[in-house]
């Protein structure tokens, strides 16, 4: 049961995406307990309008002023209030960094979302973080800034979310080991070899987790693992030999703990993201489950294996960069984002993904970062790396302006 409070109104960074309409169900679970400042989005304008219709924020983001008109237009046309609405970054941060706002909800795949979570970050917000990359791109600097302003950052990540429960259990310097657990993806038991065959359809089959499409294919290459290993030794303070990768098909334990007298705690629940929402919601309280409990009536039997570094090489490159630090993480994500993108598009096969990234690690200088603007520069010098590595090598499937960035 939550404790009787003012009502905390959100700030939804992606609010179209899986991770901003699971936020929405729980916002819908608690009337009393949350609201909506802002629904930021970028131009599914269609369901935004319906979300605003429904949630009634006091101001709407999106991504340029084409989708602005859009929006206005749907929004007359169903004769629905219209909130204060705003297009591109600078709404974005402001929505993210509104007096109004208690609680920043940072769910923009990629780099967009880096900015405004990392003004919310400078300016003592309470940040549910379910975007990856904000720490992959641009870790040292959020992590300084929640440093200077004691700012809350709850993971929000399944895995992470498990290893912040965890990490309740006992004090930090009692803690040995994270254990990250993996599905595996849809390509566990498929050989190298036939990988080279693999259909844009095929990896977009996840056997547990409905979600975006290129964090479907990162969980079918396992890269999303080797992000989840960089975001963990930012937000836990780990050094990457300590945070360990586990296969974990039934996807039912989302994180383990080992302590330093050999004790594991594990997270258990229902693989739906509404729990780890919740909990950073409403941490550090627990309020009633919001989907069914595990049913521990029934049978079942749980498996765990150690992942295939050479048949999925992008989890190591995650480990190298991280260790190498500066600019390298950031690469990484940049790479791994325009080589997913080629693809979907059916541009190139599926081990292409990891050929791409490896190529840009080796040509893409390493360095020290110290601003997001750097951040940004370095993801865009990256991407037009990746371009021109997939050019070079799939140069006949490839048009002109592939996953570019302006």
């Amino acid at each position: 049961m939550l404790s009787s409070e003012r009502v905390t109104l959100l700030t939804l960074l992606g609010s179209t995406g899986s991770i901003g309409t699971s936020t929405l169900d729980v916002v819908r679970m608690w009337p009393d307990r949350f609201g909506i400042y802002a629904l930021v989005a970028g131009r599914n304008v269609a369901l935004l309008a319906r979300q605003i219709a429904e949630f009634k924020p006091r101001v709407a983001v999106v991504a340029d002023e084409i989708a602005l008109d859009e929006l206005r237009a749907i929004l007359k046309s169903h004769n629905t209030p219209m909130p204060e609405l705003g297009a591109g970054p600078r709404a974005r941060i402001d929505a993210a960094t509104a007096p109004e706002t208690g609680f920043v909800m940072s769910a923009i795949v990629g780099v967009d979302g880096l900015e405004a979570t990392y003004e919310a970050v400078r300016r003592k917000k309470r940040v549910g973080l379910a975007n990856k990359e904000v720490l992959v791109a641009g870790g040292e600097l959020v992590m300084r800034a929640r440093g200077e302003s004691g700012a809350e950052l709850i993971p929000v990540d399944s895995e992470h979310n498990g290893a912040h429960q965890c990490l309740r259990a006992g004090l930090r310097q009692e803690v040995s080991k994270l254990i990250l657990t993996a599905s595996g993806g849809p390509f566990r038991k498929t050989s190298r070899e036939q990988l080279a065959a693999v259909t844009p359809e095929q990896a977009l089959n996840h056997p547990t987790w409905k979600m975006g499409k290129r964090i479907t294919i990162d969980s079918a290459t396992l890269m999303n693992k080797g992000f989840e290993v960089i975001e963990a030794c930012w937000l836990f303070d780990f050094r990457p030999k300590d945070v360990e990768v586990v296969v974990h098909p039934e996807s039912k334990v989302h994180a383990l703990v080992e302590y330093l007298d050999g004790s594991v705690i594990a997270q258990v629940c229902a693989t739906d993201m509404r729990m780890p929402i919740q909990y950073a919601m409403t941490y550090p309280e627990r309020a009633a489950a919001p989907v069914p409990r595990l049913d521990w009536s029934q049978a079942a039997q749980w498996s765990f294996e150690p992942p295939d570094y050479q048949k999925f090489p992008l989890l190591g490159m995650a480990y190298e960069a991280v260790s190498t630090g500066g600019s390298a993480t950031a690469t990484l994500n940049a790479a791994d984002e325009v080589a997913v993108e080629a693809f979907l598009a059916g541009k190139i096969p599926f081990p292409g993904i990891a050929a791409t990234v490896a190529e840009c690690l080796e040509q893409v200088p390493v360095r020290q970062l110290t601003s997001v603007a750097e951040v940004m520069e370095l993801d865009r010098e990256s991407r037009r790396v990746a371009q021109q590595v997939i050019g070079a090598r799939w140069g006949e499937k490839i048009q002109t302006g592939v996953a570019a960035r302006t």
